[in-house]
């Protein structure tokens, strides 16, 4: 057997332990933590043909909160409508907990477990006896705090419990015509700040409003990263023509962020380029 006839059969057998676990969720109902993003999108996909099968309910439950653009939540409506998915949504301001308010490196924890206990509350009120979320197997070897939160609260990860990566996740949503299956990561806008950096809604509301005009311009994968008094704007190296040809038109939305010194990073895209410092300092004490 060839090794790509091997891979393709290794992913189908992913596949197939992922429906399984979806499917066994579904006799008791599920209750999915759905961001609109490409994970979770899948798995409502999945899960509202398992739960139309079993005969039970499933919801798709998004958080509406300050730590997110306006436009996931309207995102996980558009595809919720599309998947035909009873779609509730829940208002959370992460911010209440003065935990958070320094950017901590443990914030996803802090958060997600937040987040997630206030799942569990609704799923309980509802009469749903299973809580899904989109981690997929990519997620389980880099820098993810929150995967501490999933484990402590009992929620099922059927996407990295089966080994799917994010490459295999977007291979199937597109093979099921799910509309965002080509979407990039949209990580919550904390992420734009370094660790022990105050949060600021109003800051974080101007990154999400410049990253979605950056956006607007045709550039994909977009990270304002602030630093102070410095911005670095991290994007696909082949997107740095553009970047470089409509400098003015640039400019004009980085200065809307509010830093006084606006760079590109010549490193490109990095997704988790926040963490770097954390990774340092772990080699310094090892």
């Amino acid at each position: 057997m060839t090794a790509d006839r091997m891979g393709r059969a290794e992913e189908t057998r992913r596949r197939r332990i992922c429906q399984e676990k979806i499917e066994e969720g579904a006799r008791k109902g599920i209750c999915l933590a759905f961001s609109g993003g490409i994970d979770s999108s899948l798995l409502l996909a999945l899960a509202r043909k398992a739960c139309r099968e079993a005969g039970t309910l499933l919801e798709a439950v998004t958080f509406d909160t300050v730590l997110h653009p306006p436009c996931d939540l309207q995102t996980a409506a558009q595809v919720a409508r599309e998947l035909g998915a009873e779609h509730k949504v829940i208002y959370v301001d992460e911010l209440r907990n003065p935990a958070l308010a320094d950017n901590p490196p443990d914030r996803c924890y802090i958060c997600k477990k937040g987040l997630f206990e206030e799942l569990i509350r609704y799923a309980k009120d509802r009469g749903l006896g299973t809580l899904m979320e989109g981690t997929n197997a990519d997620d389980l070897h880099v820098y993810r705090p929150g995967l501490r939160a999933i484990r402590e609260l009992g929620l099922t990860s059927p996407l990295a419990e089966a080994g799917l990566t994010k490459a295999q996740v977007r291979s199937w949503a597109a093979e099921l015509g799910i509309s965002v299956a080509s979407r990039p990561s949209a990580p919550c806008l904390a992420t734009r700040l370094p660790y022990g950096a105050r949060i600021d809604k109003s800051l974080l509301k101007r990154i999400g409003q410049g990253e979605e005009a950056l956006r607007e311009m045709g550039l994909k994968n977009i990270r304002i990263r602030v630093h102070g008094e410095t911005l670095r704007l991290e994007t696909d190296v082949e997107s740095f023509g553009q970047i470089l040809g409509q400098r003015e038109e640039v400019l004009k939305i980085l200065k809307k962020v509010g830093p006084i010194y606006l760079t590109l990073d010549l490193e490109g895209f990095r997704s988790g380029s926040m963490d770097l410092p954390l990774a340092e300092r772990k080699k310094e004490q090892e």
